[in-house]
């Protein structure tokens, strides 16, 4: 049934749906625009607050790059790999290839969003070469999984207010973990998207006469032979000691600083997921092949950002993202703001699509509003996470690595992403306002 409806999403996208790099350039004119129309903002102010925001969110961009970087080290280390394709040979229908691909992006996106996406695009490419399976749904369910990273071990919303010194500490303090990515109402809706996407996407499979296929030889990752160490520093390079013993001692502070009372925030997920990676690739040399995918495969989030920074400080500066808040927050009660904090989010996060930098954005307008209403402040806090993480699915910006490592383009996917969105988001403003 979802399979007949997806199609006019599907045949919109396509045709429609420009280049990720397209997509950013259209939106800052319609922000342009925007600011100069209804914030009453000069041509020249304008291009004043864009040129000098430009290069607002290095520090956040090099932080989010690692969170993606460590994550695609991880992801790429033999045992992951070999866990991956033994899995993947055990699938023999394409339905259950939707499910589980989607079942493991899920997965992989809560614990670190940059692994998940990894992870579910190297599946997905696992998964195709062994069953005839629609490749555009089988990449975008992959895809789907990131939906929920932002309720997970490294959101950056709650890790953020998790830390001491915050931007937001003198307003809510520091809020721990306990009380919003491991809340009963967060643990809720995530386990109630972990049951219902992967059968939202299962549901969208197109007949097999309508199949999009690829050719499995395509697919096939190339085979390296080994090379061997000869030199002395060649052999440093190949060494596993090395590897062995940097991931042990990175690993070995973790438990110190878990021990000592530290708490989950970007820094210490990334640590994580770094000493890990280094662990299990175990060679310098491994390591560094991995790295020049990674940062292959990010190329293009790292040229875009920039241009979203100067997004967001055209919205910030003229007063838009504030007013874009404040009128959602104008239909408020302390029960609904959660609510409208999703609502608006989501659409805050089509021209800013960085979860922190939306959290510097919103939280001046929702954490007042919500003090002010008695709301709850860190379901407005999740709400605005779930907001950012949700719109996600049809902002291509994050499916770059996605897309680059599966072969194909945004708008192959886009048309799934569609349908994901508007049943997701049924679901997530459900609880948010409800549970």
């Amino acid at each position: 049934m979802l399979s007949n409806i997806a199609k006019p999403f599907v045949r919109l996208t396509e045709r429609y749906l420009p280049d990720p790099f397209v997509l950013v350039l259209l939106l800052t004119l319609l922000v342009f625009a925007a600011a100069m129309l209804f914030q009453q903002q000069a041509p020249l102010t304008v291009l004043r607050y864009w040129g000098d925001g430009f290069w607002g969110l290095l520090n956040f961009a090099m932080q989010m790059m690692l969170v993606l970087v460590t994550g695609f080290l991880l992801a790429t280390t033999p045992l992951v790999q070999r866990a991956l394709d033994g899995l993947a040979a055990k699938v023999q229908s394409a339905g259950t290839a939707i499910v589980l691909v989607t079942l493991v992006a899920l997965v992989a996106s809560w614990l670190n969003w940059g692994f998940g996406l990894v992870v579910g695009a190297f599946f997905a490419k696992a998964l195709a070469r062994r069953v005839a399976v629609d490749y555009r749904l089988l990449v975008a369910s992959a895809y789907s999984g990131f939906v929920i990273w932002h309720g997970g071990l490294a959101g950056s919303v709650p890790l953020t207010i998790a830390t001491e010194g915050h931007f937001s500490e003198t307003l809510i303090g520091v809020i721990p973990t306990s009380q919003t990515i491991f809340s009963g109402f967060n643990l809720t809706l995530t386990l109630l998207l972990v049951l219902l996407i992967p059968m939202l996407n299962r549901l969208m499979l197109p007949n097999k006469d309508e199949a999009v296929l690829v050719d499995p030889t395509k697919l096939a990752e190339p085979l390296q032979a080994a090379p061997v160490p000869e030199r002395p520093a060649e052999q440093l390079e190949h060494s596993r000691w090395l590897g062995w013993l940097f991931g042990g001692l990175g690993l070995g502070y973790l438990w110190l600083y878990f021990s000592d009372g530290g708490g989950l925030n970007l820094n210490s997920v990334n640590l994580l997921f770094l000493f890990a990676a280094i662990l299990l690739h175990q060679s310098a040399r491994n390591l560094l092949t991995s790295l020049q995918q990674a940062i292959s495969g990010s190329a293009g989030i790292l040229l875009q950002f920039p241009f979203y920074a100067g997004m967001m400080a055209v919205m910030v500066q003229s007063g838009m993202a504030a007013s874009l808040s404040q009128w959602f927050v104008g239909f408020a009660s302390s029960e609904t703001l959660p609510f409208w904090s999703f609502l608006s989010a989501g659409l805050v996060n089509i021209f800013v699509p960085s979860g922190g930098g939306q959290w510097a954005v919103q939280a001046p307008v929702m954490l007042p509003a919500a003090l002010e209403l008695g709301a709850d402040i860190e379901r407005v806090a999740m709400a605005v996470a779930w907001g950012d993480a949700w719109t996600n699915l049809i902002q291509p910006f994050w499916a770059l690595p996605v897309l680059a490592i599966a072969g194909l383009k945004a708008k192959d996917i886009m048309g799934f992403c569609l349908l994901q969105l508007l049943l997701t988001g049924l679901v997530i403003a459900a609880v948010l306002t409800w549970y």
